[in-house]
């Protein structure tokens, strides 16, 4: 069956729909619609979208990246939270027969469930303009509730794009870039000024594609722990390492071992989490699970 041909993507298609629907942004979902065919464009071809594939989309706000997605994709399923947006979405993926939206705050949607029902199992690809203020849960819920995913090319904000890609030393770097990595590559493929936007925020951002490794850069004894230390490393970015990590108590290993450990490693007793790699922090990790199974008292 032959689908429309998309004819969103301009600040003046985008005025219409809203004018039409007397649609009202709602700050507490931060909607900011794309309005740059351009960016738009360069999304659609990072995503790498087939007929074959299945694609979520998150926050498909008036439907006008859907349209781009609905043309190219075998099959479409975007969560919208907004309850107003709805009936413009029926308006604007009228005649998109492989388009699924569902009226949900994608935070509580079993995503992976979704995939099983929708797609057999099989990998899928996720887009998204992600609202700024959840755009770390979203991103960590995908890969942490182990989503068969293969892509995921989402909007978010600039800093957060730098951060995701950001190494040892940086300003930037810290838990998430460590996490993000273990998931996935990511790559910048566009920054984005404010006026791409409508309302326009008062940030730029970026998008960036976060390909799933195939499986974890490193090996982790315990996952979880990992990601404890990771984030008791940073927590308090000017405490040294092992002050860090002997005042979490999720990690519950006292001080003096902490040191210990690091210098077999070696390195310094007095180093910081932020110069150490993801290859150093799952050696690290191991190490002190390994310890605390000795140490049966502390666990």
């Amino acid at each position: 069956m032959s689908r429309p041909v998309p004819n969103l993507g301009n600040p003046q298609s985008t005025i219409a729909v809203l004018k039409k629907y007397q649609f009202v942004f709602q700050k507490k979902f931060g909607q900011n619609f794309l309005i740059d065919p351009h960016v738009l464009d360069k999304i659609i071809r990072a995503s790498e979208i087939t007929e074959e594939d299945f694609v979520i989309e998150i926050g498909p706000g008036i439907g006008t990246m859907t349209q781009f997605l609905a043309a190219k994709a075998h099959k479409v399923t975007a969560v919208e939270i907004d309850k107003e947006l709805i009936p413009v979405l029926e308006d604007t993926l009228h005649g998109y027969d492989n388009v699924t939206v569902l009226n949900e705050d994608v935070l509580k949607v079993d995503i992976r469930s979704l995939v099983e029902e929708q797609n057999e199992g099989r990998p899928v690809k996720v887009v998204a303009n992600l609202p700024y203020y959840i755009t770390t849960p979203i991103i960590m819920g995908l890969f942490e509730s182990r989503v068969p995913l293969e892509s995921a090319t989402v909007m978010v904000q600039k800093e957060v794009a730098d951060r995701m890609r950001s190494g040892p030393g940086s300003k930037d770097y810290g838990a998430l870039s460590l996490a993000v990595q273990y998931y996935a590559r990511p790559e910048l493929i566009a920054n984005v000024p404010p006026n791409c936007f409508m309302p326009r925020p008062r940030v730029g951002s970026a998008v960036v594609r976060l390909t799933r490794h195939e499986k974890p850069p490193v090996q982790a004894v315990d996952e979880g722990f990992l990601f404890q230390v990771i984030r008791a490393s940073f927590n308090q970015r000017r405490k040294t390492l092992a002050n860090g990590l002997s005042h979490a108590p999720e990690i519950n290993i006292p001080k003096e071992i902490i040191e210990d450990t690091l210098e077999e490693m070696g390195l310094f007793r007095n180093v910081r989490g932020e110069t150490l790699t993801l290859e150093q922090f799952a050696r690290l990790g191991n190490l002190l699970w390994k310890k605390r199974e000795v140490l049966p008292e502390l666990t």
